[in-house]
């Protein structure tokens, strides 16, 4: 990969980017799975948003970019992909606030999330051979994303509490994941994250 790099860029970029991307997707779920878990009050969807639009949005989109730029197809497609996703929900949130949409008709939220986490589930593959926590997070983040789809189709406050509990165990293996590059970075083999599946090594 590194000679790839070198060969289209002129350099070698050395730091690993996923941390931040991790990072990013992973408090901005926490936080949107606590309302949805029903531990904070939906009004906290106000606190969100900016947090959608800064961190778990935009990081994540410096983050897909350089992934890019570092030939690594998988961190490409999923960070520009999830950050898509945050600025998705938050324009969503602030085009309603702004009455610049009249409604969000519950099935049409639902199959959108049902519809994302088919995108997960694909993604899923690739992350089988990165790491067990990676497997782990996008293993949860499809199943929160299909519990809170039929959650939304359904009216079932049981579903959606379920789905925010998944995402709340999806944000806790995206911030191990972040957390662990960033140590092993430092010095490698500190904290393990397991090995991923059909790799040569």
């Amino acid at each position: 990969m590194s000679e790839t790099v070198e060969n289209v860029f002129g350099k070698v970029i050395g730091a690993d980017p996923a941390p931040l991307g991790l990072a990013g997707f992973a408090f901005t779920t926490f936080l949107l799975s606590f309302i949805n878990a029903g531990l904070i009050p939906s009004s906290g969807v106000n606190v969100v948003l900016p947090l959608a639009f800064a961190y778990g949005g935009l990081a994540q989109l410096i983050t897909g970019s350089w992934e890019m730029r570092r030939g690594n197809t998988f961190g490409f497609t999923a960070f520009t992909s999830y950050g898509s996703f945050w600025m998705f929900y938050a324009l969503m949130v602030l085009f309603v606030d702004l009455h610049i949409i009249t409604s969000l008709p519950a099935i049409a939220v639902g199959w959108a999330l049902i519809l994302w986490g088919i995108f997960t589930l694909y993604m899923w593959g690739g992350a089988m051979m990165a790491s067990v926590s990676l497997n782990l997070t996008f293993l949860f983040l499809f199943l929160a994303f299909f519990m809170l789809g039929m959650g939304a189709i359904y009216s079932s406050t049981v579903l959606t509490h379920a789905g925010g509990y998944l995402g709340i165990l999806t944000a806790l293996f995206a911030a191990y994941t972040s957390f662990a590059i960033i140590i092993n970075s430092m010095k490698p083999g500190t904290i393990p994250v397991g090995p991923g599946l059909f790799r040569k090594n």
